[in-house]
């Protein structure tokens, strides 16, 4: 499976120099790309996180943490590699470098996967948390 096929979409809208921080039409020429919506997975694109900038991807469904579910989550992240990283939320991060290649937040309305972007099984990644935290 590729990177994430939106990396384009969203390096387009990031500041591509220091000097733009205080243009507002170039901010808006930028922004102006967020009219056309993108999805992943069959997962629609909601927004990129703050600081890290990783697309955020919401879940058909709300999460709601239990034993189960965190098992399977830390299936899926020792098929990708990785291992879970419970903070405020669980990250994924990959055993060779501790690089973060997601993230899962849960909140009373809405559930949402973050993902580095660059990573080579992202899209692949996306269906499977996807799916192994579904609901039963």
């Amino acid at each position: 499976m590729p990177k994430l096929t939106v990396g384009p979409w969203i390096a387009a809208q990031k500041l591509p120099r220091k000097n733009l921080g205080r243009d507002r039409l170039a901010f808006l020429e930028r922004t102006a790309l967020r009219a056309d919506a993108q999805q992943v997975a069959g997962l629609p694109l909601i927004g990129m996180g703050g600081s890290c900038g990783k697309p955020a991807f919401a879940l058909p469904y709300l999460l709601t943490w239990t034993d189960e579910n965190t098992r399977r989550l830390e299936d899926v992240a020792a098929e990708y590699g990785c291992y879970v990283e419970y903070g405020l939320y669980p990250h994924l991060k990959q055993h060779d470098g501790d690089l973060e290649v997601a993230a899962v937040q849960d909140w009373t309305t809405l559930a949402m996967v973050y993902l580095r972007p660059g990573y080579e099984r992202a899209e692949e990644l996306l269906g499977s948390l996807a799916a192994a935290l579904r609901p039963d």
